[in-house]
């Protein structure tokens, strides 16, 4: 098995929303804002080789949309899905497999594109299978007036059109791949763990943005049942620590991968690093 990082872009999001309740006093000093209290975010897609498949997890925002939405997310960096897969000595119709965590459209954006007159939209992976589940899949074709904004049909819609839309409903996504499924932020999000040798790594998505949040108070303002995220936080973050996963996170703008362990404060950061030290 076969593990890259794929950054494809950074963007920033309000430091409020990203925090929750948490008081800004608290946060900031930690992971500063600028003058308009915006934080920089990572869109970090991870790819995973593993026998004849080739695994891209989640996409990143795309660029399909206009100039007023992407406005509002200040994208920034020289990051992108294509320039990080050549880099990692991949092309795009390599892939065969594309497994969204969630349709957010910061995670799904990259799957679909404009075709090269921008008249009609077709797949960006045309190789590739792409993986959601049903029950979330409902969810965001009949989404709740929250999370509307999140779940735009442009990125949705055409997966299925494509014929290329897969619901992964096992537990087991691959011999070396489990799905630990979350309901918090958002119904029925997909977490891939990953058998690596004798370790195991959870990809968190947008069950934890940061090693910041990793105090089980520390919710998003984003989450749809933020008590729900608690208690699913406590239970994921418990079993990380007691045995030895690594956590990759999918937002952080700096910090690739954590582990984490026991304290007297409760279960923290033990330390950070790049995903590559794993094959050092």
């Amino acid at each position: 098995m076969k593990l890259s990082v794929i950054n494809s872009g950074h963007f920033k999001l309000d430091g409020g929303a990203m925090f929750g309740v948490v008081p800004k006093s608290m946060w900031h000093p930690l992971y500063p804002a600028d003058e308009n209290n915006m934080c920089s975010w990572a869109m970090r897609c991870m790819l995973i080789e593993e026998g004849n498949r080739l695994i891209l997890i989640d996409t990143g925002m795309g660029n399909k949309q206009n100039d007023k939405f992407f406005s509002h997310y200040f994208m920034h960096g020289d990051d992108s899905l294509d320039k990080s897969l050549k880099a990692a000595g991949y092309h795009r119709d390599e892939i065969t497999d594309v497994f969204l965590t969630h349709l957010h459209f910061d995670h799904c954006g990259g799957v679909i594109e404009w075709n090269d007159d921008k008249s009609a939209y077709r797949p960006a992976f045309k190789n590739a299978q792409v993986w959601s589940n049903e029950a979330h899949w409902k969810w965001a074709t009949e989404p709740n007036a929250r999370e509307k904004a999140s779940f735009l049909k442009e990125n949705i819609l055409p997966i299925q059109e494509s014929g290329q839309l897969r619901f992964a409903e096992s537990d087991r996504f691959t011999d070396q791949i489990e799905i630990i499924r979350v309901h918090g932020h958002t119904e029925s999000m997909m977490l891939p763990l990953v058998q690596i040798g004798d370790k195991k790594l959870l990809y968190m998505a947008d069950l934890l943005a940061s090693p910041v949040h990793v105090p089980v108070a520390w919710v998003m303002a984003y989450d749809t049942r933020p008590l729900l995220t608690l208690d699913e936080k406590a239970v994921i973050l418990k079993r990380a620590a007691d045995e030895e996963w690594v956590l990759f996170f999918e937002h952080d703008k700096s910090v690739e991968c954590a582990t984490l362990h026991h304290t007297e404060k409760g279960i923290r950061v033990k330390e950070t690093f790049p995903l590559s030290a794993l094959f050092a």
